[in-house]
């Protein structure tokens, strides 16, 4: 019972902690970190201690794992080589300048009274323990204040695979204390761990894509895919192969992730991805809490040590300081030796704003604090190097952690923009609204119901012209047709939801038929809340942004940006005939105005199918994009 009271308490603070970091405007993290720290004093909480095999074997797996699945591989393989650069070049870098620092301040031979000092195997053990950063500390920062994707990517895919760097480097440095090793053996030891891992990640993830692509039962499939990160983990672990688990996880994560698609049903991804976003929540914010709870024992232990307080303070200082610095010491000149040597990467270089603050976004986290407790207990000075590592762990997240919203914003750097979002959506939705007509047209014959095949247009179409009216409004407010059919059916909803629960209540049928009924309606109803939420504010003036460039489209290089309308009153189709519209665009050919696809009478598309002029302007106030006819490209 005890232990039961004990894990809804961590549960019910974690939850509080995070709905009030919302509440409040600050990180999660950095909140449950001081949470804890508070928590640890207070007499009628019990002493917490993370072990190494909870954390890399219980918590590092799943937590990888719901990264991985949610990371683009095609974007992780446009960064590979800053990625690669931070996740490995730049661990071992930290590492051995950590190293270096605290064998120069806590090791060396032993004093006049005989007093042990930090041989130089556990001063690397130690810089190999605070080397990687952490990646739900630095995603969840840099989501919350807006950075670029393409940061938010790099430091993703650095987190993704620097725990397996430094992992191999804490394991070559303990192997050491028996051994000399040599340059050979390092990298044999290192080779061993990234290929085995690398490989043992793909003959996972393949028999697992072979089996999930039998599963159709959204249950089995998701049970499958939680136990997947484990399956990988112990794998790649066990003594026979000794390569590296975590690296294993990833690879298995990534390749199933971009596989999702093909290999599950949709009703397994909903599953899936719901199941772990809970999982992701509970694990990650834990950790954090778990995190502070540790300074209480570890200060306690750390009173027992037989070194100084004024050497443990400017150890600790020494390390920090060399652990901060260390980042943009390598990010800098590297980017830039590889600009010269390599050329400009494909995505194109990241600007000098960008690379400042991938090199202050170095938050440590729980495998730094789960790591160091790997070292042997005869570690000497463990006691202090523990305390280090935590030092590292609390004073990046809310050194670091709390000054990179100011960073970012006085780098300037623009955050994801709703209107280009909107408008990439809206373009996709329409090409694959396209290619469902053209599969449609090939598959229909004459025995189909005519009412059948007009309605599935208009299912297909509507979905893409909901992304369109997102776009902009006039200044004077009015319900979209989207909007007012999500109003409407809503209404519906609720009162066909009362009608199920009223049979229910009365016993009269199945209550495993009123179940699939009411799931059917919950299906129905979540979709409608997607569409809501990913309104941006219905049409707020987010969406009113500069268009993206389009892509190699010789109408839209050729056309105007501007072009002075026939008349700026309205649809001038619609402004004869007296009928109302819903967006208004202008071809830049001539001048016509007329309304959109989601107007009752779609005049600027009837205009272009007269008249062939391939480009339109957005005609609604504050908006600038353009939209070519003839190969379906914003620009």
């Amino acid at each position: 019972m005890e232990i039961a009271i004990e894990i809804v308490a961590l549960v019910a603070v974690v939850a509080a902690g995070a709905a009030l970091a919302r509440r409040i405007g600050v990180s999660a993290p950095l909140l449950l970190v001081v949470i804890g720290v508070a928590a640890s004093y207070l007499p009628f909480v019990p002493r917490v201690e993370l072990s190494h095999e909870v954390v890399l074997v219980g918590f590092l797996p799943p937590l990888l794992y719901s990264a991985a699945i949610r990371t683009s591989l095609v974007d992780f393989s446009q960064h590979r080589r800053s990625i690669g650069t931070l996740s490995v070049g730049l661990i071992v870098f930290t590492a051995a300048g950590v190293g270096l620092v605290a064998y120069w301040l806590l090791g060396g031979p032993a004093e006049a009274d005989g007093q042990e000092r930090l041989p130089l195997w556990a001063a690397f053990a130690l810089g190999a323990v605070v080397a990687p950063p952490d990646a739900v500390a630095a995603t969840a920062i840099a989501r919350k204040v807006g950075l670029p994707r393409r940061i938010v990517t790099i430091l993703e895919g650095e987190s993704l695979l620097n725990d397996a760097t430094a992992l191999v480097c804490l394991r070559t440095a303990i192997g050491a204390a028996l051994i000399t090793p040599t340059f050979l053996h390092v990298s044999m030891d290192f080779l061993r761990a990234a290929g085995g891992g690398l490989l043992v990640g793909l003959v996972v993830a393949f028999v697992l894509a072979k089996i999930r692509a039998r599963f159709t039962d959204p249950v089995l499939d998701t049970t499958l895919s939680l136990t997947a990160p484990f399956i990988a983990y112990v794998a790649a672990e066990n003594h026979y192969v000794h390569a590296s688990g975590v690296l294993a996880v990833v690879v298995t994560g990534l390749l199933l992730g971009h596989k999702a698609p093909v290999i599950q049903s949709a009703a397994s991804r909903i599953s899936e991805r719901t199941n772990w976003r809970t999982f992701q929540f509970l694990l990650e914010n834990t950790v954090f809490l778990l995190i502070g709870l540790q300074t209480r024992w570890i200060l306690d232990d750390l009173s027992r040590s037989p070194l100084s307080t004024g050497t443990i303070a400017l150890a600790t200082v020494g390390v920090f300081l060399t652990v901060v610095l260390l980042r943009p010491i390598w990010v800098f000149p590297v980017t830039l030796l590889s600009r010269r040597t390599l050329g400009r990467s494909r995505p194109g270089p990241v600007s000098w704003q960008g690379l400042t603050v991938l090199s202050w976004a170095g938050m440590r986290g729980v495998v730094t604090l789960a790591a160091v407790f790997v070292l042997p207990q005869d570690t000497p000075h463990r006691e202090v190097l523990v305390f280090i590592a935590l030092a590292v762990t609390a004073g990046t997240l809310l050194l670091q952690g709390s000054t990179l919203p100011w960073l970012v914003r006085r780098m300037q750097l623009p955050g994801p923009d709703p209107a280009e979002d909107a408008l990439q959506e809206a373009a996709v939705l329409q090409g694959a609204h396209r290619a469902g007509e053209e599969e449609l047209a090939r598959l229909v014959t004459d025995k189909d119901p005519v009412e059948v095949v007009d309605l599935l247009r208009q299912r297909g179409e509507a979905r893409a012209l909901a992304a369109w009216e997102r776009l902009g409004r006039p200044e004077t407010e009015y319900e979209t047709p989207s909007e007012a059919y999500r109003r409407l059916r809503m209404a519906m909803l609720k009162a066909e939801r009362s009608h199920i629960l009223k049979v229910r209540d009365e016993g009269l049928v199945a209550d495993e038929v009123l179940q699939r009924a009411q799931i059917a309606l919950d299906i129905e109803e979540s979709i409608l809340d997607r569409s809501a939420s990913d309104d941006v504010g219905g049409q707020s003036d987010d969406l009113r942004g500069p268009a993206p460039a389009g892509g190699p489209c010789r109408h839209l290089a050729d056309a105007p940006l501007v072009r002075t309308p026939n008349t700026p009153d309205g649809c001038e189709e619609c402004l004869a005939d007296g009928s109302s519209w819903v967006h208004l665009r202008m071809c830049l050919d001539c001048g016509h105005v007329g309304c959109c696809d989601s107007s009752p009478n779609r005049h600027a598309s009837k205009h272009f199918a007269g008249s062939e002029h391939p480009v339109m302007r957005s005609f609604e106030p504050g908006e600038n994009w353009r939209w070519c006819f003839v190969d379906e490209t914003l620009g």
